[in-house]
């Protein structure tokens, strides 16, 4: 009787990169992350070498699922589902979408820097207020909004839902809270379109003015755990076809 030695059967079916990736003890959890929709940054630094080094093993592996696992051009990692991905699929609402690219603006911001990094809930609002119509913020959040104290109450209580639900993404780090928060390199998932020449704080307002906030984009961050655990939250909010 032949008996066919293990390595040479597994061979056939995975490479050998492969299969140290998948036995590395930090494969079950960092997958379990990446699946659940979170983006794995440099600060995390143990996940993030741990991918770099085994990104060409790994971007095979997920392709299976019909996936892609994308590294950055500012260097984060995170799974980006196909249309036919057999991975969960969820959206976004129009207010996260428009959090997100109001974070992304304050990322570029100087006062990051003058910061030391540290935002306030309170920043955060005053800049949704400069930089979106504050009509359609509260609509968000009441269609039948009139301006009024509680409607203004209920827009700050679903911002901190979008930035807890940023936490769970890896895009934002919360200190004490909800209240101050640091942003991390990810929320640039909400900065594609200002890879350009241009200035990248004018594209980014411009973009928030104009709307572009809010467009339909299949590219952009979400995970279907997430957005149930966080139904709560969204009362009726409308929900955009942000898929991943």
């Amino acid at each position: 009787m032949q008996i066919t030695d293990l390595n040479d059967s597994t061979e056939q079916y995975i490479s050998q990169d492969l299969a140290r990736a998948v036995a590395n003890p930090l494969f079950p959890q960092i997958d379990a992350q990446l699946r659940s929709g979170r983006h794995i940054c440099n600060d995390d630094f143990q996940a993030h070498s741990y991918l770099a080094d085994a990104y060409e093993a790994l971007e095979y592996f997920y392709r299976r699922y019909q996936v892609e696992l994308i590294k950055a051009p500012e260097g984060f990692f995170y799974l980006r589902p196909k249309s036919n991905a057999l991975l969960g699929r969820s959206v976004l609402s129009e207010l996260d979408m428009l959090v997100g690219k109001v974070l992304c603006y304050l990322y570029l911001s100087p006062e990051r820097l003058a910061n030391e990094g540290v935002f306030t809930l309170t920043e955060l609002l005053e800049e949704l207020a400069n930089l979106a119509d504050e009509t359609q913020l509260l609509r968000m959040v009441n269609q039948r909004s009139g301006g009024s104290d509680l409607d203004k109450q209920k827009l700050k209580e679903k911002v901190k839902g979008c930035l807890r639900r940023f936490r769970r993404l890896g895009m934002v780090t919360l200190i004490g809270g909800v209240d101050k928060f640091t942003l991390n390199e990810a929320i640039f998932r909400f900065g594609a379109d200002v890879r350009t020449d241009e200035d990248p704080r004018e594209v980014q307002m411009r973009l928030i003015r104009e709307g572009e906030a809010i467009v339909h984009d299949d590219d952009m961050p979400t995970d279907e755990k997430l957005q149930q655990s966080d139904d709560a939250d969204s009362d009726n909010e409308e929900q955009l076809g942000l898929e991943v």
